[in-house]
């Protein structure tokens, strides 16, 4: 983790939707096995991922947890915090961003994990599918100057067990996350 972060505890992590605040990570949790439970034969990525924006002598980064149903809509909630430091550096606020996915990766325990592949498993031969994805806000383009931290990054959020996704398909980093950076 990264020391410019602020220490945690799971009831310190508060999210929010559209609709709700105050959400603990046990309410968010809750929220994905029901969207899952309403058809549990369907194909599901569950993707975290985490953006930021300068704005004055304040960084502010949105993390956000996406369950996606393939053809079938999605639920997202997200984390939004403001730090009184300027990230300047490119590789530091990327490292924080990972960081802070990796945070959120950290509380799905091994029971969540089961609770959820319980309920795609009975589904799998009948085309259920689920993954864990963990989306970097960094591109492999020639003009990206990210790229050059794609290694790091991805080895990272393997090591927490999220399958890694770049741009353009880390979605829920470069386009969920940011739109609440502004």
């Amino acid at each position: 983790m990264n020391n410019h972060l602020p220490s945690f505890d799971e009831k310190g992590l508060v999210f929010r939707t559209i609709n709700q605040k105050g959400l603990t990570f046990e309410d968010v949790f809750q929220k994905i096995i029901w969207f899952m439970k309403q058809d549990p034969m369907g194909k599901y990525r569950l993707m975290l991922g985490t953006d930021s924006q300068v704005h004055g002598n304040e960084t502010v980064f949105a993390t956000v947890i996406v369950i996606h149903r393939k053809g079938k809509g999605a639920w997202a909630c997200l984390r939004k915090i403001r730090y009184p430091k300027r990230y300047d550096s490119l590789h530091e606020k990327i490292s924080t961003e990972t960081s802070l996915t990796e945070e959120a990766a950290s509380l799905f325990t091994e029971a969540h994990k089961m609770k959820i592949i319980d309920i795609v498993l009975p589904h799998i031969y009948k085309g259920s599918s689920f993954t864990l994805e963990g989306h970097i806000d960094i591109g492999s383009e020639q003009q990206n100057k990210t790229k050059i931290f794609i290694q790091e990054m991805v080895a990272r959020i393997q090591s927490v067990g999220l399958e890694p996704k770049i741009k353009p398909e880390s979605i829920a980093a470069y386009g969920v996350a940011n739109r609440h950076t502004k």
